[in-house]
């Protein structure tokens, strides 16, 4: 008998210790981020699945059936996801065209090819049963509208010139009775007033506060938070906001609050809408700052997270709670994820690789 008990409990300890070895069981997939290749033969899309805290995994690549351009693009938005998640839009900048994506629970199926009714397409912002498309090279947004199985149709008088030039994002406001447009190099903000048919009103061009409006993002409260890169000049960057009436009018409520790194592009404003981070292509780092109720801007730290020395961050996503934030970091081709503290903080979760250096646009689920 005693023999027997102790050959028990040997077998016991054992598989105890084959299971400390072995380490805790993977956790399955909780959601997933995609972002695409943006190569120039042939676009695609990376889809890493990403765990409960931010860890991620590569999970393979499905073809656009389009082109990219082969290098960045200089945009924000070059990927958008519906708010439910059920379907991806990617922009294919090298052949003019828009893939649809039915997100599925094994993975990405390519569901649709669309012209994107003009020359290089940088930008998407979809709200509700809409997209538009911001096509640089011809300087045009255009409409389309989306159907219950993800399919765009284009939308009739849609098409609207932009006020500036050098567009960098396209984006609905939160009640999607607006769209906004900024613009590089003339260094001003266009806002578009949207009709009940959908359609849009021509372009209403105001002066941006600082230099170089690039990436956008609007708080839960319907504030624009605008990153401003100066040019990319070391030390120059800075965040504003602004209000946004229902005619389209902007007014300003933090002037250029600077992080003092170089080449700010790219925002991200929590879904509470307490907190906004901005990516410092120049620098290697993401910048932190602090949204108050009415809009105003404080920053927090000018480092929250330091990305790697030519790592040049772009693109950012969050999951639906915001507690992780991710960074397209294609100088060193990666997807870095971060956990967000209740105060802000960034912590760095996990970093997976195999994105190319024209690597472009970044969604989460």
């Amino acid at each position: 008998m005693r023999t027997a008990i102790r050959a028990s409990l040997g077998a016991a300890l054992a598989l105890a210790a084959l299971a400390v070895a072995a380490g805790p069981a993977a956790a399955a997939p909780q959601g997933a981020v995609f972002t695409s290749t943006n190569t120039a033969a042939a676009n695609r899309v990376l889809t890493f699945d990403r765990a409960g805290n931010g860890a991620l995994s590569p999970a393979g690549s499905v073809a656009t059936g389009g082109n990219g351009t082969g290098s960045g693009l200089g945009s924000q938005g070059a990927l958008a996801l519906t708010r439910g998640g059920h379907f991806l839009y990617v922009v294919n900048a090298g052949s003019d065209s828009i893939s649809t994506f039915k997100v599925r629970p094994n993975g990405l199926k390519l569901a649709g090819l669309t012209s994107s009714g003009g020359d290089q397409p940088i930008s998407l912002t979809v709200h509700r049963g809409l997209l538009y498309a911001l096509n640089g090279e011809s300087g045009t947004i255009t409409g389309f509208t989306r159907a219950h199985n993800g399919g765009l149709a284009p939308l009739p008088g849609s098409t609207e010139p932009i006020g500036g030039s050098g567009p960098a994002q396209v984006e609905f406001s939160n009640d999607g009775d607006t769209l906004v447009v900024t613009n590089k190099d003339t260094n001003t903000i266009d806002t578009f007033a949207v009709g009940s048919d959908g359609t849009p009103g021509p372009a209403q061009s105001q002066p941006s506060e600082g230099d170089t409006p690039f990436g956008f993002d609007f708080d839960k409260r319907g504030h624009l938070i605008v990153s401003e890169a100066f040019g990319g000049a070391a030390g120059a960057s800075a965040v504003s906001s602004y209000s946004l009436d229902s005619s389209g009018l902007l007014t300003t409520i933090s002037a250029s609050v600077p992080d003092s790194q170089a080449a700010a592009c790219w925002i991200a404003v929590t879904k509470n809408g307490r907190f906004a981070y901005t990516t410092n292509t120049g620098s290697g780092s993401i910048s932190s700052y602090f949204v108050g109720r009415e809009g105003s801007l404080g920053l927090l730290e000018q480092v929250a997270a330091a990305t790697g020395v030519g790592s040049t961050p772009t693109d950012m996503a969050q999951t639906a709670s915001s507690r992780v934030l991710f960074a397209l970091l294609p100088g060193t081709g990666q997807v870095a994820a971060y956990r967000v503290a209740g105060d802000g903080g960034l912590t760095p979760v996990d970093q997976a690789g195999g994105v190319p250096g024209s690597g472009a646009g970044l969604a989460a689920r």
